[in-house]
């Protein structure tokens, strides 16, 4: 959350109920500076024995954690990575080559983990994998294996896919995908609302022209 005190407890409950691990944003809404993000997150793990993932996603919080701040953080023993969704590659590249040893840098958008990973990143923590999980996991493995033609290949093929999950906000559009293709979800929480119907008919096509990964019955 945005207030630290609240974050410390919650992760705490969240330990006590058996969870293997944080995924911490960036603090929404108030904004903190670049010494306020690190004492937020330096205040959590420091209250727990968890390992901890940042998420730095400026496009929902207001604000980019610089990578200074990212690689300072990594010095802390539990803040074992991060989660960017900054779109911004040079950042991205300054974290990869800065941050301390074992230290791991997912992608937070599905468009980018090609790009990421090529630079040295970790993978993804996706949107698109809850659809094309398989094809994901077996574009990154052809870039692992170091076929970066055959994970270029892929990347292209499913890019319009990454791109067709944020027509609307997330989790707006891959709910309603789960629903299209029979596993039913239920419709978002407001304040999210369903899938806009002027946008329904053109997202459905996209759908079609994937094969979906979830075995899911009739």
């Amino acid at each position: 959350t945005y207030n630290t005190a609240e974050s410390i407890e919650l992760t705490q409950e969240a330990e006590e109920q058996g969870v293997d691990g944080l995924l911490l944003v960036v603090p929404y809404y108030n904004k903190p500076p670049q010494e306020g993000m690190y004492q937020h997150f330096k205040a959590i793990a420091g209250k727990t024995s968890l390992p901890c993932i940042v998420y730095n996603i400026m496009g929902r919080t207001g604000v980019n954690m610089s990578d200074e701040t990212t690689i300072r953080l990594s010095q802390i023993e539990n803040i074992v990575g991060t989660k960017e969704a900054s779109g911004d590659m040079n950042q991205m590249a300054r974290i990869i080559g800065g941050a301390s040893p074992g230290f791991k840098v997912w992608s937070g958008d599905d468009d980018q983990t090609f790009l990421i990973m090529s630079m040295g990143g970790y993978g993804i923590i996706s949107v698109a994998a809850h659809l094309v999980g398989n094809q994901i996991k077996h574009m990154m493995g052809l870039l692992l294996e170091g076929d970066v033609e055959g994970a270029a290949a892929e990347h292209r093929r499913l890019l319009p896919l990454f791109k067709g999950v944020f027509v609307e906000s997330n989790p707006i559009p891959v709910k309603h995908a789960v629903n299209h293709i029979g596993l039913k979800v239920g419709d978002p929480r407001l304040p999210m609302v369903p899938l806009s119907e002027t946008v329904v008919g053109d997202f459905e096509k996209l759908l079609s022209q994937y094969e979906m990964d979830l075995p899911v019955s009739a």
